[in-house]
């Protein structure tokens, strides 16, 4: 009797213990409550609770008492979104950088984003496989994400001269985007605006782009014109098309914008050839920075695309050239009036003391001679980055309330307050404050909408089984504090960013956790 006595005590404790484990294994890991919740579907927001358990979100609704976490998250007063996707970065220096702060990129984390895609304008590391290795070996502050960079392919097999490719060549081509899709990439980038990218035919930019689509992959430019500077910005666009139709690819327009005085409100137009298109069934969309600036090489900016032949080295032997000056001056006395109209409106970012801040005709003024002698005095010796004050805010707004344009940044360095306000800018200064588009929206287009556009397995939308990468920012706070004067001023406002369900910005405060992934196409989930 007393052994069956014991028998049944020992399999009570055994059940009570595997009750609790079992009540603890039910525990979340984080639990938000009260928050503002946008799903990043478009919806407005609902009250609601957010549950974690370890990477993924595990309960979306309204928690019982009985709900128990690890961690509780007061969320009341703040709006909760997915975290925000960042599709058009160059980032990806940082992200290999010996300091964990640095690769922890708190530029993008403290606008809420949580995702970056590198490798764009056809520029960026290769083999593919080998950096998103790396990454996921020394820890990443974001989820990381690449494109096929064109431009390092065709570098790789024709150098940066302007020729076209033989059938072979392509073929080689062909070989080198294939491998990087197989290795994860998430389509192809061109940036036909550089070099060597702009030398490449558009039949030649299809038979790569065939192949990215092989894989489910997307096709993203920094297309040949944005205004008037060779092709033209209606002819590039139809050329941005052509490519996605013939491929049978969807294309990506990459920082959508009208730039020059003189094609100042053809967005109009581009609207209806894109909207035409989809229609067509070609899949169309674009990211979009909210800043009337870009910025770019001085050389890319003004000189004319034969003088750059064979880069840097190439131009400056044109230079030399007496007999060519004449038509280079003229060339690049061109390309200032159909990029920004006047020479005062490029800034020149260089760490040069003279130089560095000064407009060119500033620089001009000071050394007695014309803006474009001015420009070719600089690129014998330097390499500036060069801000363009070229576009209008009626071509901006025009583009922003497409509802297949999405939000990124374009960001990289420090010259340029979009590498760190650019989501905050849109959601409080064009959402918040104007009303140009709703929050909602705005968030659907830093969220959902690029990770629809982009292929990413389980995120981009608050829901129960996706990865727990959400952003829970103040409304009252959020605010960018770049400006161009102090362009790298970090935003504020977010309070807390999780990433894959760890706890990156805590209280506003950085916690210390590189919690990003690489990620890679067709990955299987985990």
């Amino acid at each position: 009797m007393i052994k069956i006595k014991q028998l049944l005590l020992t399999v009570s404790f055994v059940i009570l213990q595997a009750s609790a484990l079992m009540s603890q294994d039910a525990r979340l890991d984080i639990l938000i409550k009260n928050a503002w919740v946008f799903d990043g579907t478009g919806k407005d927001s609902v009250q609601q609770d957010v549950g974690i358990t370890k990477e993924r979100i595990s309960f979306v609704g309204k928690a019982g008492d009985d709900m128990k976490a690890k961690r509780v998250i007061d969320g009341e007063g703040l709006y909760l979104s997915p975290g925000f996707i960042e599709p058009h970065t160059h980032h990806d220096r940082r992200l290999s950088d010996e300091a964990a702060e640095t690769r922890a990129l708190l530029r993008c984390l403290k606008q809420g984003v949580t995702t970056v895609f590198m490798g764009n304008d056809g520029a960026g590391p290769m083999p593919v496989g080998e950096k998103l290795d790396e990454w996921d070996r020394d820890g990443i502050g974001v989820n990381a994400a690449l494109l096929v960079p064109h431009g390092t392919v065709r570098a790789a097999v024709l150098g940066y001269r302007n020729i076209g490719a033989s059938a072979e060549q392509i073929e080689r081509m062909k070989r080198l985007v294939d491998a990087g899709m197989k290795e994860g990439a998430f389509g192809m980038s061109t940036g036909l605006f550089y070099t060597p990218g702009f030398f490449a035919s558009t039949e030649e930019v299809i038979e790569l782009a065939k192949v990215a689509a092989a894989y489910g992959g997307i096709y993203d430019t920094h297309q040949r014109d944005e205004g008037s500077q060779s092709v033209g910005i209606i002819n590039s666009v139809k050329e941005v098309l052509e490519i996605g139709e013939k491929a049978n690819i969807p294309v990506h327009i990459s920082h959508i914008k009208v730039e020059g005085v003189d094609s100042w409100g053809k967005s109009d137009e581009i609207i209806r050839l894109i909207e035409e298109a989809r229609k067509r069934g070609i899949k169309a969309t674009a990211n979009q920075y909210p800043y009337l600036a870009s910025i770019t090489s001085l050389s890319a900016s003004t000189v004319p695309s034969w003088v750059r032949d064979g880069g840097t080295a190439g131009m400056r032997k044109r230079f030399k050239d007496e007999s060519l000056r004449d038509t280079i001056l003229r060339g690049i006395a061109d390309n200032i009036h159909a990029r920004v109209g006047t020479a005062d409106k490029l800034v020149l970012f260089t760490s040069d003391r003279f130089l560095g801040g000064k407009t060119v005709a500033q620089v001009a003024q000071a050394w007695g001679v014309s803006p474009e002698e001015a420009i070719v005095r600089i690129l014998e010796n330097k390499t500036p980055a060069a801000l363009s004050f070229g576009m209008s805010e009626d071509d901006l707004l025009n583009f922003m309330r497409q509802p297949w344009v999405m939000v990124g940044s374009d960001g990289g360095g420090n010259a340029h307050p979009r590498s760190h306000g650019s989501f905050t800018r849109v959601l409080r200064h064009y959402a918040m404050d104007k009303g140009i588009i709703t929050l909602s929206e705005a968030i659907r287009k830093a969220s959902g909408l690029t990770a629809e556009t982009f292929h990413i397995k389980d995120r981009g939308l608050i829901r129960e089984g996706y990865y727990a990468d959400i952003a829970l920012f103040d409304p009252n706070t959020l605010q960018e504090n770049a400006t161009f004067e102090k362009p790298a001023q970090l935003s504020s406002g977010m309070v807390y960013v999780i990433v894959n369900g760890q706890v990156t910005i805590d209280k506003g405060e950085y916690s210390g956790v590189l919690a990003g992934k690489a990620l890679r196409l067709n990955a299987p989930s985990e």
